[in-house]
């Protein structure tokens, strides 16, 4: 039996380029860049994340943040608790803006982002934690579709 079509080339028709950012610290009580918007507008399909090493300090939030080229920031999802997630607990931006980030209710497993996805333009895509001895990593990824000819999105 032959395959027609690979798994990899199915996740890029259905939600696009796909870019992983290695895991990182989380940010104590700041800002932190995830992945950078270059050359136009994007069609943000999925966000991602998943902790690599447990979550710690007191009663840390974590919300995502886009940080436009020019303009003001905008929250893409209300701050929701992350305190002692496990190894494998998993994260995804929600569908609407300013709905609570989507956290697993048991590791491994988180629900999808729905929708049709966010238009974003040149800038960064940020995490913000709120504790100040927040301690812990996560991986995050990223997929989208460019809408102009040139845009494209790195990990930061």
């Amino acid at each position: 039996m032959s395959v027609l079509i690979h798994g990899s080339q199915l996740r890029a028709l259905a939600l696009g380029v796909r870019v992983e950012q290695p895991a990182k610290t989380v940010p104590q009580n700041a800002l932190s860049s995830l992945f950078t918007i270059a050359g136009g507008r994007i069609l943000l399909t999925g966000l991602y994340g998943e902790v690599t090493t447990v979550i710690g300090g007191t009663t840390p939030n974590a919300k995502l943040v886009y940080s436009p080229t020019s303009g003001t920031d905008t929250d893409l999802c209300t701050a929701t608790a992350i305190t002692s997630d496990a190894v494998n607990t998993q994260y995804s931006l929600p569908a609407a803006v300013g709905s609570a980030l989507n956290v697993s209710s048991q590791v491994g497993q988180v629900v999808a982002q729905g929708g049709t996805g966010h238009v974003l333009n040149t800038g960064t895509v940020d995490v913000h934690v709120s504790a100040a001895d927040a301690t812990g990593a996560i991986k995050w990824t990223l997929t989208y579709i460019p809408l102009d000819d040139g845009a494209s999105v790195s990990a930061a």
